[in-house]
């Protein structure tokens, strides 16, 4: 018994370890994404050592020593997305029609073919923004009929699982859609008009994972979240960031991300909202993610229900309220993030004046 707990344990302290090499091999990279899984495992096992092992002997409190700090460690990175963490973004302190904005942002799967389950879906929420990933020629043939309520569009239909569409209610001015980092993986970039005439400038990414079938590391995906990162650091107008990033929200890329932008991320104190995988309770983690500016607080959060793809939509609702800047705090940047950042960006050869900056081109 003492032989196999020494294995898991030393398997489960691998796991836990690996990650905090800054290495971007897809393997390790990979090992993000459990934490959540990885956390209850150690629990079991730590309780179970308890229960099980003669506790008189030294070695045995070295594995139960060795999987609390595993333990420890794995609750370090998720317990911001739980309710023990405080809230990052501040509340709405009542709905504003004129100063809101509502997007649902929806990794729709290319193969699946429930439109209609989708377009229901998009009707009973009633978002002024869609955002769809994957989206092919068939899924634009689909999304079409919302034209009529959603006459501000941006598209653009790939079959390699990566195409994606803009759908809004709001005027949309200087859109650009921009290959940042890899020539087939687009991003699309806008400055929206709220009711209120306020100015947003808004980003929907889907760069790669890093996995066997996608890019064997981690750098094309991690240099596009740098330079947007950069660019929207530098911008006077209010910013929101939307997408499938193929990134969990406690990563340390996507911790770097929030850093070096200065965004903020509504999940924070509020819950994890996994959007991956649908069909899997026992394997999700939050891969569709929004973030915004400290010019927004939060109506409404929502993971909306399935319709057939492997990800469910998220649903976000913000308020402009800027008079609430200094009652929201997020993430600060350090010597190392900057240089870090300035390294991932360099290894694919990218900058952050590779990034549309709509508000720039006003007239």
């Amino acid at each position: 018994m003492q032989l196999t707990f020494l294995l898991i344990t030393v398997i489960l302290t691998l796991l836990t370890v690996l990650p905090i090499l800054r290495l971007e091999a897809w393997w390790i990279r990979g090992l993000d994404f459990p934490r959540l899984q990885l956390f209850l495992i150690i629990l079991i096992t730590l309780a179970l050592e308890l229960l099980l092992l003669d506790l008189s002997l030294p070695f045995n409190w070295g594995l139960v020593t060795v999987l609390w700090l595993c333990l420890i460690y794995q609750a370090w990175w998720i317990a911001p997305y739980t309710f023990l963490f405080p809230v990052e973004v501040k509340t709405a302190r009542a709905p504003d029609r004129k100063k809101s904005i509502k997007i649902i942002t929806a990794n729709v799967l290319m193969p699946n073919r429930n439109a209609a389950g989708f377009l229901e879906l998009v009707r009973e929420n009633e978002p002024d923004i869609l955002v769809t990933l994957e989206s092919d020629s068939w899924w634009e043939a689909q999304l079409d009929s919302l034209e009529t309520d959603y006459p501000y569009t941006i598209k653009c239909p790939l079959d390699n699982l990566y195409g994606m569409h803009v759908y809004s209610k709001f005027p949309m001015i200087n859109c650009q859609t921009e290959y940042l980092v890899e020539p087939d993986k687009p991003s699309m970039h806008a400055l929206i008009i709220l009711p209120s005439g306020h100015k947003v400038r808004i980003h929907f990414l889907h760069p790669a994972p890093p996995s066997p079938t996608e890019n064997e590391e981690s750098s094309e995906r991690d240099a596009e979240l740098v330079i947007v990162a950069k660019s929207v650091a530098d911008s006077d107008v209010p910013v929101i960031v939307t997408g499938d990033l193929n990134d969990v929200a406690w990563s340390e890329t996507t911790r770097l991300f929030r850093k070096i932008s200065g965004l903020f991320d509504p999940r924070v104190g509020r819950g994890m909202f996994n959007t991956f995988h649908a069909d899997y309770w026992y394997l999700r983690w939050p891969l569709d993610h929004l973030f915004h500016s400290r010019h927004f607080t939060l109506q409404r959060l929502e993971r909306l229900p399935s319709f057939g793809s492997d990800h469910f939509a998220l649903y976000t609702e913000l308020v402009f309220e800027h008079d609430r800047n200094d009652e929201q705090s997020g993430l600060d940047a350090e010597g190392d993030d900057e240089a870090w950042a300035r390294l991932k960006a360099m290894n694919q050869n990218v900058r952050k004046s590779d990034v549309p900056q709509p508000e720039k081109h006003l007239v």
